[in-house]
């Protein structure tokens, strides 16, 4: 449906488009859960001093995106609680590997949306696989199996999409393929600068990367301008309680910091 402008009124009426019922959906399954969120900094000068070294000797943009998934599948395995399906029965259902699904934005049917992507046994993979896994379906969104899926599913009126989001978190041995309670959202990629995203949370656990800024720290005892990544953690509490969840934080943040997992991109920007 295209937009409608009158000539007589100083508006003009656009059509919500199909997809925005994804968002809203997630508002809906939003209400019902008992999330708390943690709003943190995180320092990632040295991991960005990597990607631009990188950059510079390859041409190619490194995915901070990709980065953050590669540690958050390292901590998650040291606190699997945060990966954890709470099914049918009330019971936790934790599996070895780690999938983790990831917002995109894509041009699907001439409209710009968020588009899932669901990386399958990440904490198994390289920094430089989860990259371009994901570059790949940047590069081509309408092409994935989630936007296939999402073509259709999103026709079906929300009578009919609310079982089967039930069914997709409660039975999870039989929709593990389409579904994980983990998201990761990277709201600070649509803007420069500082800010924290609150997501509409209907997961054990959501990652929402926001902006990032410039601020003194201090470092080996000298104060230094450090990169400070704004990131905001939301558990479901009812899954996970409050201090397992600080300990996954804190390994989460150990990991980034430590440029955990980027020694292919360090082996690759060494002189010979």
């Amino acid at each position: 449906m295209a937009s409608i402008k009158s000539r007589d009124r100083p508006f003009r009426l656009d059509p919500i488009p199909r997809y925005r019922r994804f968002s809203i959906d997630a508002g809906r399954l939003g209400r019902r859960k008992h999330v708390i969120h943690g709003l943190i900094e995180v320092d990632v000068t040295d991991a960005r001093r990597v990607f631009r070294a990188y950059h510079a000797k390859t041409g190619e943009r490194p995915s901070l995106t990709a980065f953050i998934i590669s540690c958050l599948a390292r901590a998650i395995e040291s606190n699997d609680h945060l990966h954890a399906y709470k099914d049918w029965r009330n019971r936790l259902v934790i599996y070895d590997d780690v999938n983790i699904n990831v917002l995109l934005e894509g041009t699907i049917d001439g409209v710009t949306a968020p588009v899932p992507h669901l990386l399958k046994g990440v904490n198994k993979k390289s920094y430089l696989d989860i990259h371009a896994e994901i570059r790949s379906a940047q590069a081509s969104p309408k092409d994935t199996p989630e936007a296939g899926f999402m073509r259709w599913f999103l026709w079906l009126p929300w009578i009919l999409r609310r079982p089967f989001y039930w069914f997709a978190l409660r039975v999870p041995r039989l929709s593990r393929e389409i579904s994980t309670p983990v998201l990761v959202t990277a709201v600070g990629m649509f803007g420069r600068g500082p800010g924290w995203g609150i997501p509409m949370a209907n997961f054990t656990l959501t990652v929402t990367l926001g902006g990032i800024s410039e601020k003194p720290a201090v470092v080996n005892g000298e104060i230094t301008p450090r990169e400070l990544l704004d990131m905001t953690i939301s558990i479901d509490h009812d899954v996970v309680d409050g201090a397992p969840a600080a300990r996954f934080v804190g390994r989460f943040r150990q990991l980034i910091e430590a440029s955990d997992g980027l020694d292919e991109l360090l082996s690759a920007v060494q002189p010979t």
